[in-house]
């Protein structure tokens, strides 16, 4: 049998994954800086949940890129595609929850999709989500986190902004009453150009003038001042007045990294109002590397109802940013390890430094092999560890160990209090 992994997911080694969880850590600390708590929730959904009218949306691309099984039950079952459908179900099935709740949550997701540079089949999305505010400060904080998380990672990204309300009196002042379809293809732009999208509108039967009128106002670098003079509906004067608050926070918040940019308008069905996504500024990375918007109506859909509990917030896409990150970063760190054990005839004595050690919270690896010095040396070598100590007989009678620095060469002869506190630096 050939091993190989299924199509469109990969294996992450060491080398990898170190820097993965270092970007997961960051994003926690950011979250929690914000307010935000943990929640957790499973990769299995019912189909029915994520097929919902208040979830993605039937006519959305990310719908039928959904896994789909049965358990022994003959019960339909789906592969979660991302995480805000399971965050909507949860908030429906908890009544008692405070608002606003601020929750993060980490975990891999699913989509039969095309595979490509910064996409992949099975995928990390690290999600925030603010319930029960309509407040543009909301919209504003979340905002303010993903500048923040590029910042401390130093990728320097543009955040494109817009909203679902303009672009909705937009399509009604070009005429069009069936706007989900046409917002799924608009939300194609960058991808297949101005000619692709009007193919494909085309295509969903709208007419060649409802096109011309639509790109009569979706045109590169209008200004929000521009739009004001040119929209009449009153949708669309609601979405420019959110915006124009919106960057009147983000301005008092020093984000800068923000930018509108009227043709954005993110595929999946249930956005209601401020809707962006990051990009890379310059590389060869064009997958976003965060995005979201603000859903307020799809919590009441689950929920049966006409209510509206207003949400906002965003998911980073761990495999995109680590793509990123591959082009200008070595990853050559496969272990954590910051210190190698190395028992010369003197196993047990050995064995009980090295938990003294890892008690004092240094990361300490042991031989567990019996190799000779010279094979130790290479494996310390192999896996970047930054120092080896070296234990012998007459190092136990003096009580001290051999300490080498592996990137410089030195050796010290030192007690193992001098050691934790060399390692401690």
């Amino acid at each position: 049998m050939e091993l190989q992994t299924a199509k469109g997911v990969r294996d992450i080694p060491p080398e990898e994954k170190i820097v993965q969880n270092q970007i997961v850590d960051t994003l926690r600390n950011v979250f929690e800086t914000y307010g935000f708590a943990p929640l957790e929730t499973p990769i299995l959904e019912r189909y029915e949940t994520l097929a919902a009218k208040g979830g993605a949306g039937t006519s959305s691309d990310v719908f039928n890129e959904t896994f789909k099984l049965k358990d022994q039950g003959e019960r339909d079952l789906g592969l979660r595609f991302e995480l805000t459908t399971s965050l909507a179900r949860f908030v429906g099935m908890n009544s008692q929850l405070k608002m606003p709740f601020k929750r993060y949550e980490m975990g891999p997701v699913f989509r039969d999709g095309p595979i490509k540079l910064g996409r992949y089949r099975q995928f990390w999305q690290c999600d925030i989500d603010i319930i029960g505010s309509k407040s543009m400060l909301a919209d504003a904080e979340v905002l303010a986190i993903i500048d923040t998380v590029f910042n401390k990672l130093e990728l320097d990204v543009i955040i494109k902004v817009n909203n679902r309300k303009l672009l909705n009196g937009i399509l009604e002042q070009a005429g069009i009453k069936k706007k989900e379809d046409a917002i799924v293809a608009i939300d194609k732009l960058d991808k297949i150009g101005k000619k692709g999208v009007e193919q494909e509108l085309l295509e969903r039967g709208y007419k060649k003038e409802q096109i011309v009128k639509l790109f009569e106002i979706i045109k590169a670098d209008v200004s929000i001042t521009e739009l004001k003079q040119k929209i009449i509906t009153n949708e669309g004067k609601e979405g420019l007045e959110e915006i124009d608050q919106l960057f009147n926070y983000l301005k008092n918040m020093d984000v800068s990294s923000a930018i509108f940019d009227v043709s954005l308008a993110r595929g999946l069905g249930y956005y209601t109002g401020t809707v962006f996504e990051a990009f890379l500024k310059k590389g060869k990375v064009t997958s976003s590397l965060a995005g979201g918007g603000r859903w307020d109506n799809m919590i009441g859909k689950f929920l049966g109802d006409s209510r509206e509990i207003p949400a906002v917030g965003v998911a980073f896409g761990l495999a995109p940013i680590m793509d990123v990150l591959k082009e200008t970063n070595n990853f050559t760190k496969r272990t954590l390890a910051e210190v190698y054990i190395v028992p010369i005839k003197t196993v047990n004595e050995s064995l009980k430094i090295t938990q003294k050690l890892r008690e004092a919270g240094i990361n300490t690896e042991i031989d567990l092999n019996e190799k000779g010095m010279s094979k130790n040396m290479q494996y310390a070598n192999s896996l970047g560890i930054p120092y080896v100590i070296i234990i012998g007989e007459d190092e136990i009678k003096q009580k001290k160990v051999l300490l080498r620095n592996m990137v410089s060469g030195d050796q010290q002869l030192l007690t193992l209090a001098e050691v934790i506190k060399v390692l401690k630096k």
